[in-house]
């Protein structure tokens, strides 16, 4: 379960978010001042003490942005590739005038609630692996992802997993509807032992929708620990995305990840 997951670093953000920042007048100048809060936010938090780390954070009901991207490194997807590998497959069902058959439904619940390899595996196969991977992030508007010859070593930026996360929370999107909602719904049914991350920055007694992902690396022994999903906070739905690698541990690396997206939310609020 979960074999593969977070991983870290990232780069731009300015053009994933161009729609969104479109929306709100100032926004443009706001981004960055919010990409300077945040990094403050990290420093004063010692978020960004070890390893690799990028954030990306978007409030879907003002338009403000920022994210923390000081290199161009490039991040292991680990499980997170997961969510990019349903909508993948709900593109290909849209695209033959079809709903997904039994057994995708099957497998895609236990790909996003449990991070079942297995069915992630399965489903890879039936998107047609990388390429087709690749066809539907020229969709989704992904463009500094890149398939990994197995489904796992994906690599992103945080950047892009915010254009993911608006394919499926917003109508900004090649998916219908109903697939956006479907998608959506297995992202707040992940089981509990796995509803860490960006949900660190959630509304108590809200219900994030999120994707984690986490994997130690072999030729080094350091983790990639990942999250990505939508929160309320403060009463607003903000897309939150997390990327880190190098960290010693896992458990080091979710508080990390957890710092960073509460601190990261927190500043991006602030500065709206």
């Amino acid at each position: 379960m979960g074999l593969f997951g977070r991983t870290a670093s990232i780069s731009a953000l300015a053009a994933a978010l161009l729609p969104v920042v479109m929306a709100a007048p100032g926004a443009s100048a706001a981004a960055g001042s919010s990409d300077a809060a945040i990094a403050a936010a990290l420093r004063n938090a010692g978020a960004i003490a070890s390893g690799n780390l990028s954030v990306a954070v978007v409030d879907l009901d003002t338009g403000a942005a920022g994210q923390y991207a000081p290199t161009d490194h490039r991040f292991a997807t680990a499980s997170i590739v997961k969510l990019d590998i349903l909508a993948a497959l709900l593109l290909q069902a849209q695209r033959e005038g079809r709903a997904l058959t039994l057994v995708e439904r099957e497998n895609a619940e236990r790909m996003i609630k449990v991070s079942d390899n297995d069915a992630a595996t399965y489903l890879w196969q039936r998107i047609g692996g990388p390429d087709g991977l690749a066809e539907a992030n020229r969709q989704l508007g992904l463009v500094e992802t890149t398939p990994g010859t197995s489904w796992g070593l994906t690599t992103t930026t945080a950047s892009d997993q915010l254009s993911l996360l608006r394919a499926i929370t917003t109508s900004h999107s090649p998916l219908t509807p109903e697939n956006r909602a479907y998608a959506h719904g297995l992202m707040t049914q992940v089981e509990r032992d796995q509803a860490w991350g960006v949900s660190a920055a959630a509304d108590p007694g809200t219900t994030p929708a999120l994707k984690n992902g986490w994997l130690p690396r072999s030729a080094t022994g350091l983790w990639v620990v990942n999250s990505i999903g939508e929160v309320r906070h403060d009463g607003h739905r903000f897309l939150v995305a997390v990327v880190s690698d190098d960290q010693q541990a896992m458990d080091p690396g979710v508080q990390q990840v957890e710092t960073a997206a509460r601190v990261a939310t927190d500043a991006v609020a602030e500065s709206s």
